[in-house]
């Protein structure tokens, strides 16, 4: 009876309302590190980045993942093919996308690289493009997540801070209260970058509503979203959106004009134990639903939950494979 209590335990771990995901299926990576994810405007995809540097798209079960692009003009497939990221200098040469979605209108996927800042790269791949290092003459600390406005083209980056400069230690970063995080925007069109809000708790995740009225950006410390409104009479003002169960990371708006958030519950003591959920939250804040993920990856963080064509993808930068569940909405 043991084994049985366990499973009904962790299907609901601190949230009686989640639900488990369910029956799911992989999809095999050629490497580890799978942050975010892009579907192109011919539902082509996944498109995301690994840790060895590449960028890759998947292309049905035959081909499975193959190369797209890359973000390093100094990468070298013999020497950066497989490697884990780990090696700042290697991550230096081979490139590291993390952040990424692609335009529909121009086709081009935008991207946000560890050491080179907000990149673009064509529809046909290749070499991505370095747009911007920094904003208002600061260089970024540490960008991880991006999100475009449908309405205007306008790219919004969430720059973490500093303190993955100072530890990689999840357990010294969640009891740091470091508040050097900031959301930033990019103009397509001037070629602009500036900094919209500041003293953020680790800015990790971003996206823009479905009408560009505001934009979301998390706040891994503090256990929360908050809101930045670009239009209408709390323009150039932001407040907490909601309030969340545990850490969150990535944020990707669905087709609806609702939002998945990857929501990691970690409890400190008397080690560092992690529950993956995803948080289904309307354009009002309100969640509308909750799914536990321990089936599909035990104590493993999770970075990002995409809905694309009714089906949800799980992302982490833990494993080699893509978590997904097809029709998720419909059962």
């Amino acid at each position: 009876m043991v084994p049985i209590f366990l499973l009904f335990f962790f299907c609901f771990p601190f949230n009686a309302g989640a639900r488990c995901f369910g029956s799911f299926k992989k999809l095999q990576l050629p490497a580890v590190g799978s942050e975010s994810y892009a579907f192109d405007s011919h539902n082509v995809g996944p498109y995301t980045g690994l840790n060895d540097g590449r960028i890759v798209k998947y292309e049905g079960p035959e081909a499975g993942f193959v190369e797209f692009a890359t973000t390093s003009a100094n990468r070298s497939k013999e020497f950066c093919d497989g490697t884990d990221g780990t090696d700042p200098i290697l991550t230096l040469i081979c490139g590291r996308a993390i952040g990424m979605e692609i335009n529909h209108k121009t086709g081009e996927l935008y991207l946000v690289d560890a050491n080179y800042g907000l990149m673009v790269v064509g529809s046909r791949g290749g070499l991505a493009t370095q747009l911007a290092g920094g904003g208002d003459g600061e260089r970024f600390d540490q960008v991880d997540a991006l999100a475009i406005d449908p309405t205007t083209g306008a790219v919004y980056i969430g720059d973490v801070g500093t303190i993955f400069q100072k530890t990689k230690n999840m357990t010294e970063i969640l009891l740091s209260g470091d508040t050097s995080g900031r959301l930033l925007k990019y103009d397509p069109k001037t070629k602009r970058l500036t900094v919209l809000l500041r003293g953020l708790a680790v800015a990790n995740g971003v996206a823009v509503s479905k009408d560009g009225s505001f934009v979301l950006v998390s706040e891994y410390i503090e256990c929360r979203i908050t809101r930045y409104w670009l239009k209408g009479p709390k323009a150039n003002t932001s407040e907490i959106f909601v309030e969340l169960p545990g850490n969150p990371d990535n944020i990707q708006r669905t087709e609806s004009g609702d939002f998945w958030v990857a929501v990691n519950i970690q409890k400190l003591y008397p080690k560092l134990t992690c529950f993956a959920l995803g948080q289904r939250i309307s354009a009002n804040g309100q969640i509308l639903d909750t799914l536990n993920f321990f089936a599909e990856y035990n104590t493993t963080y999770i970075t990002e939950v995409h809905e694309h064509l009714g089906s949800l993808y799980l992302a982490s930068v833990d494993t080699n494979f893509v978590v997904f569940r097809e029709n998720s909405l419909l059962s």
